[in-house]
C-alpha cells in the first residue's frame, strides 16, 4: 500500500508516520509537508529512511496531483491548526484548510484515490459546563473562530465532494490532542517545558474551560481503524472520554513534576475561548471496534512528560520565540 501522509512533519502526522513505519512494514510513506514552523524534520527522526520526505503547499496542484496519482491512499492532516494565531492572521487557515482541502480533493477525484480526512470537535462549538450532552455525528456545525470554521468548512467540502462526485472519503473529528512532537505553543507541552525550565505556567481565564483529552497514538490507531473498516461517506467521532479543565490539567502537570500544585499564572483570557468540548466516539467503538490503549489521561499526560524531559534537542529551539510572542499579548490576573 501507497499512502500519502498531508502535514506528516506536524504534531499529529509525525506520530501517524511513526506508528505507521512501527506497525505497517507493508506501507509505503510519502509525506507532504509545507514545513512551516509547524513542521519539523526532527518530527521524522528515526524514520526518514523509511519514508519519502516532499516539501510542498497542500494547496498547489502542482505539486499534489503527481503525489496523489502515484498512491493508494491520502491521510490529510495538514492543517494551520492555533485559534490564536487564527485571531491574529485568518487568509493562512482559509488558504491551508480551506483551498488545501479542494485540491487534494480534486485530485483524489481524478485519480479515484482512497481518502481520509482529519478535523476537530472544534467545528460543533462549545457545550456549557454544566450541560451532560456529548457531541455527535449528528450535531449542527457551530464553530467560534477562524481556525474552527476553516475546518467546518474543508469538511463540508468532503461531505460534498463524495455525495456529488463519488469521492471514496471518511472524515474523522478528533477531540484535543497531546503527546510527543507537540509545537510548544500548545497547552500542555508549553506548560510541561515552562516547569522544566523553572517558569511558572500560564492559564486563561478562570481556568474552568474543559477539554476532552486524547493522547496522539490513541488518535492516530482510530484513524488506520477508519481506513481499514470505516464505511465510504461516513463521519467517525474519535474522543477518549478524558475530559478535564485547564485548571487540573496545570495542577496535574505540576505534581507529576514536583511541583507545588498551585504554582501558576493567570493570565487574561482570548476572546471567543470555547468552554467545554465533549465527543461521544460511541459509533466508532461499537461498529468498528477501536478502544482506546491508554489508561488515563494522566497515565498518558505522565508519559507525554517524560518525552519532552528526554527530548529537549527537539523543543528547545523552538521556546525562545514561543515565548516572547506570548509576552507580547499576555497579561498575568492576580488572583
Amino acid at each position: 500500500m501507497r499512502i500519502l501522509v498531508t502535514g506528516g512533519a506536524g504534531f499529529i502526522g509525525s506520530n501517524f508516520v511513526h506508528l505507521t513505519v512501527a506497525t505497517r512494514p507493508d506501507v509505503e510513506v510519502t509525506v507532504l509537508d509545507a514545513m512551516t514552523y509547524a513542521g519539523s524534520r526532527a518530527s521524522l527522526a528515526g524514520v526518514d529512511d523509511r519514508v519519502r520526505l516532499v516539501e510542498g503547499d497542500v494547496a498547489d496542484a502542482s505539486v499534489v496531483d503527481p503525489l496523489v496519482r502515484e498512491s493508494d491512499a491520502v491521510v490529510h492532516f495538514a492543517a494551520e491548526s492555533h485559534n490564536d494565531n487564527s485571531l491574529d492572521d485568518p487568509w493562512p487557515f482559509v488558504q491551508t484548510n480551506l483551498v488545501g482541502t479542494f485540491t487534494l480533493l480534486e485530485a483524489v477525484r481524478r485519480h479515484d484515490v482512497r481518502y481520509h480526512h482529519i478535523s476537530t470537535d472544534e467545528v460543533y462549538g462549545d457545550l456549557e459546563l454544566d450541560d451532560p450532552a456529548r457531541f455527535t455525528e449528528t450535531t449542527p456545525y457551530n464553530p467560534s473562530s477562524p481556525y474552527s470554521s476553516t475546518k467546518a468548512g474543508s469538511d463540508l467540502l468532503v461531505r460534498a465532494w463524495v455525495r456529488s462526485f463519488g469521492v471514496a472519503a471518511t472524515i474523522s473529528n478528533c477531540s484535543n490532542n497531546y503527546g510527543p512532537r507537540q509545537h510548544v505553543e500548545k497547552f500542555i507541552p508549553r506548560q510541561i517545558t515552562n516547569v522544566i525550565d523553572g517558569v511558572r505556567p500560564k492559564l486563561y481565564g478562570d481556568g474552568l474551560n474543559v477539554r476532552d483529552w486524547i493522547h496522539v497514538d490513541d488518535h492516530n490507531r482510530a484513524v488506520w481503524t477508519i481506513i481499514d473498516r470505516g464505511a465510504i461517506g461516513e463521519t467517525y467521532l474519535i474522543g477518549a472520554d478524558g475530559e478535564v479543565d485547564n485548571k487540573t490539567v496545570v495542577r496535574d502537570i505540576l505534581e507529576l513534576m514536583g511541583r507545588g500544585a498551585d504554582d501558576y499564572d493567570h493570565v487574561t483570557d482570548r476572546p471567543g475561548h470555547d468552554r467545554r468540548y465533549a465527543i461521544d466516539s460511541t459509533r466508532l467503538r461499537t461498529e468498528l471496534g477501536w478502544t482506546p490503549e491508554f489508561g488515563s489521561f494522566r497515565d498518558g499526560l505522565a508519559a507525554t512528560i517524560e518525552w519532552y524531559r528526554d527530548n529537549e534537542d527537539w523543543w528547545r529551539p523552538m521556546k525562545a520565540a514561543t515565548e516572547e510572542k506570548y509576552a507580547a499579548t499576555q497579561t498575568v490576573v492576580a488572583r
